[in-house]
């Protein structure tokens, strides 16, 4: 085999001599066998792109196949894995692509070499296949030396081997739908689904807002079908906490069938049936929900084909005309940061926000920057590496290698022909997508998205994979200062909490065209009545500022439970800077629910300018004369207030449902006490976390009848019926935020073990003493951070102004800013629709529509969705 070392670049010369040493393949082979697998069901075999670049079979080099992992890997990226695995033998596929020979028969059937090579490859092609014919090669390449053994070959090679190539070449695409997992496979169809009756008692179910009809759980909520109940679930049923209330009530009335209503999308929703005691499927499952107005399913067939479907075609010059600026010819551009995103099917909505993200330096430093680094560290599997994804994502938009402009014999050629070819080809983020998606029940669809989730949630991928290192997110964060103020005794609490995006309110009602609005809708009900053609919608424009005042008013707090007279009580809440991040995201609130669950846009245009200064909006903590509210929590007991009632309210329940499972009664009542009455799940943790305690099995004794909460505001450790540890569950969750444990503990046993107002007193409470090393990488690194040590209102002033308080970090800076890119939405909901972006770079205005890159001539600023701005340096 010595010699045959660097001839991949003369296929030939290898050939003949591969001829010589046929009889030894399968000798050759031998050392090697133990590492070639058969892919089993459930492998994926990742035959079309490379898992660090956007190589395929069509590159230049091919594409090697793993014949262990089935992971694939360009020419220049096969070496490292070889290194770091010691695997020496891969497929190597390649596909040459040629243009048909004009004359030929219309619609020739492209040639294959091979029958049929590597089947559904899902390429680059362009849109027109039938003007090109394919030729597929396979071979196995041994490394290091690159010995090469053409395809296929039954004669010489093993069977084991041929058995391996073989269901290489024919496994599914590694992106086809996975099989559902085999229990999955198990849920069969209710008997109860077609003869299903349901009442006719005018019952709707509103989209959000539900809580128990018999107790105030607000999650893990089941809608009865037959009459409309909204009733919790038990506990146990899928791990979130309920009082069991949904049985109770199909034992009264033998309705059978309920839906979990936080599950219902447009693909359908989990369906439990009581009387066969297990989840079922109901085919009928649209129409049932209809029946109490939720029509989220109906609004699928309106949206079938995924992408441009729009209801209401408008004869105007619609939005779908103006953000893509389809009346222009528009000048494409390539090159560097120029490289456009292809749609996979609804996945323009991840395109923009990726191409945003990649155009801020942060990002490009973190993931691009790094990229040797990120590769040269990635896990045995880079397909599954967040980090390995984001920088290949990020080097095929930045490189240029994917966006080189036409050549200019293929220009005149066009010109000949008088045919234009699709020039931009742009790069698929299928491996990023499934990645960042999997187990997400709306991102792993084939759906079209929210733009803005989809951006908090890779926000929140970033923050989870920058543990200890740079975090490029950190420029988005800031932090918010609320004031509530109690409307009677007019006492204030501030609190801060962190944020990553402004939503502003779109005031339809500040319209500057209201005359023209209302005459509108006034003929539009005139002609619905008449059933005539409706008249040409008319676009409310608002102005920016109208929308800023509307943030900045103060809001009423709903249920607001007032310390100073301990008593609930009208609130109102305002909302101010207390930093201003380093580029701030505005999401105009465009978007509604219908009663009937569907999304709605509002049709809006508002003057979004260019420059924008929110210094007027900065946080001020509390202010001469204001007097603070005591800080005190609302009694532990939550359905209602045991005051001047015989002994604590204990939900009995909950209290059997623990006493049978074995445990001491006495030691389920106070369980049940102690985690104010919130279900057995919660209980049942605290059971678990005081068993070794001597007077576990003692009956409840309570200090005191008068005042449930923390006797005093100056020690929240007091002696509470609370002293006890909190759930270990909700110290862990805090503590993987970044919070030193004490503190969560001191946090949670302050506020009753109520996750979010232990959030907000962590960042109310900085600690006194020194932090735990696992958050000093928290501490500043820049000069202009530490605006926060002491800017709340309840911190010491002996802190030490260097150090950031046990919080993420925030980078501070003024509140003056310029836009320099936005996403902007076309139709009718984000269900549907399409998404595209208008990034500034390098003075210019250029849209990214997909694959397809171009000079912006009119950017339609004023329809955008969510804008990005970055901060004016102080000079």
């Amino acid at each position: 085999v010595d010699g045959v070392g660097g001839f991949m670049n003369h296929p030939g010369g290898a050939r003949s001599r591969n001829v010589k040493m046929a009889a030894d393949l399968g000798e050759l082979l031998v050392p090697y066998m133990p590492t070639i697998r058969v892919p089993r069901t459930g492998d994926r075999v990742f035959k079309s792109e490379c898992a660090f670049s956007f190589d395929s079979p069509e590159s230049e080099g091919g594409l090697y196949v793993c014949m262990n992992t089935f992971l694939g890997f360009g020419r220049e990226h096969v070496e490292r894995h070889y290194r770091k695995t010691g695997q020496s033998v891969y497929m190597h596929l390649k596909r040459h692509v040629k243009e048909k020979a004009t004359g030929a028969a219309g619609g020739a059937i492209p040639r294959r070499r091979n029958g049929k090579v590597f089947l559904d490859l899902e390429l680059n092609r362009d849109f027109n296949g039938e003007d090109y014919e394919y030729e597929d090669e396979a071979k196995l390449v041994i490394f290091p030396d690159h010995f090469e053994i053409p395809l296929p070959n039954i004669e010489e090679l093993p069977a084991l081997v041929t058995i391996a190539c073989d269901a290489v070449l024919n496994a599914p695409s590694a992106y086809k739908k996975q099989e559902p997992e085999s229990w999955e496979e198990e849920i069969q169809v209710s008997r109860h689904a077609r003869s299903l009756r349901q009442l006719d008692n005018g019952v709707k179910i509103p989209p959000s807002g539900w809580k128990c009809q018999k107790c105030e759980m607000r999650e893990n909520l089941w809608l009865n079908l037959t009459d409309g109940a909204v009733l919790c679930g038990k506990w146990f049923f899928d791990g979130s906490g309920g009082n069991g209330h949904a049985l109770e009530h199909y034992r009264e009335t033998n309705y059978p069938l309920a839906v979990k209503l936080d599950t219902i999308t447009p693909d359908g929703a989990d369906v439990y049936s009581f009387e066969e005691e297990e989840a079922v499927l109901d085919p009928h499952i649209s129409e049932h929900l209809s029946h109490f107005g939720i029509d989220m399913l109906q609004m699928q067939k309106g949206t079938e084909n995924g992408h441009h479907t729009d209801n209401n075609a408008r004869p105007r010059v619609s939005e779908w005309e103006v953000i893509q600026e389809s009346g222009m010819k528009l000048k494409a551009v390539y090159g560097s940061g120029y490289t456009g995103v292809k749609n996979l099917g609804n996945s323009c909505y991840l395109g923009t926000v990726m191409q945003v993200l990649f155009s801020i330096p942060d990002f490009q430093r973190m993931y691009v920057g790094n990229l040797q680094r990120i590769y040269d560290y990635s896990p045995l599997d880079p397909t599954q590496d967040f980090a390995t994804q984001m920088a290949k994502l990020g080097h095929g938009l930045l490189s240029g290698q994917y966006s080189k402009p036409p050549m200019k014999s293929e220009l005149i050629e066009q010109v000949m022909k008088e045919e234009y070819k699709q020039q931009q080809k742009g790069v698929s983020p299928r491996m990023l997508k499934a990645l960042v998606s999997r187990g997400h029940p709306e991102f792993s669809s084939n759906r079209q998205q929210d733009a803005h989730e989809f951006l908090l949630h890779i926000i929140n991928l970033v923050e989870r994979n920058s543990a200890g290192s740079e975090n490029p997110s950190d420029v988005f964060r800031f932090l918010v200062e609320e004031r509530v103020q109690c409307c009677q005794t007019r006492r204030v609490r501030y609190t801060q909490r962190v944020d990553y995006c402004i939503q502003l309110p779109a005031p339809i009602e500040a319209a500057t065209n209201r005359e023209e609005l209302l005459a509108y809708e006034a003929k539009r009900k005139e002609v619905e009545e008449n059933t005539r053609a409706p008249p040409q919608p008319v676009r409310a424009r608002i102005p920016f500022t109208a929308c800023l005042q509307a943030f900045t008013e103060p809001e009423n707090v709903p249920d607001f439970w007032s310390s100073a007279l301990q008593a609930k009580s009208a609130g109102v809440k305002t909302s101010r800077f207390a930093s201003f991040p380093e580029y701030l995201v505005l999401q105009i609130k465009k978007f509604t629910f219908g009663v009937d669950w569907v999304p709605k846009k509002l049709d809006l245009a508002i003057d979004v300018p260019d420059f924008l200064d929110l210094s007027r909006l900065r946080a001020t903590g509390l202010q001469a004369g204001e007097e603070e509210l005591p800080d005190l929590m609302p009694p532990i007991v939550l359905p209602e207030d045991t005051r001047g009632t015989n002994g604590p309210k204990i939900d009995e329940a909950a209290v059997m449902q623990l006493a049978e499972m074995g445990f001491p009664l006495e030691a389920c009542r106070k369980a049940v006490y102690y985690t104010g009455n919130m279900g057995p799940e919660m209980a049942f943790n605290w059971i678990i976390a005081h068993m070794e305690e001597p007077d576990f099995a003692e009956p409840l004794t309570l200090p005191s009848m008068i005042n449930p909460g923390p006797s005093a505001s100056e020690s929240p450790m007091g002696a509470t019926p609370l002293a006890n540890s909190p759930p270990e569950e909700s110290i862990a969750i805090l503590t993987s935020m970044g919070f030193p444990r004490a503190h969560s503990i001191q946090a949670l046993k302050a506020t009753n073990n109520n996750l979010e107002r232990a959030l907000d007193w962590i960042f109310t409470h900085p600690e006194e003493e020194e932090e735990s090393d696992a958050i000093s990488y928290m501490a500043d690194t820049e000069p202009n951070d530490n605006t926060f040590s002491n800017a709340n209102s309840h911190s010491d002033s002996t802190l030490s102004p260097d150090r950031d308080t046990s919080g993420p970090r925030i980078k501070d800076g003024p509140g003056r800013y310029e836009l320099f890119a936005f996403i902007s939405h076309m139709g009718a909901s984000t269900m549907s629709g399409h998404y595209v972006c208008h990034i500034k770079k390098e003075g210019r205005w250029v849209i990214y529509n997909d694959h397809k890159v171009c000079l912006s001539e009119r950017p339609p600023k004023d329809l955008g969705y969510i804008y990005f701005y970055h901060r004016l340096s102080s000079s």
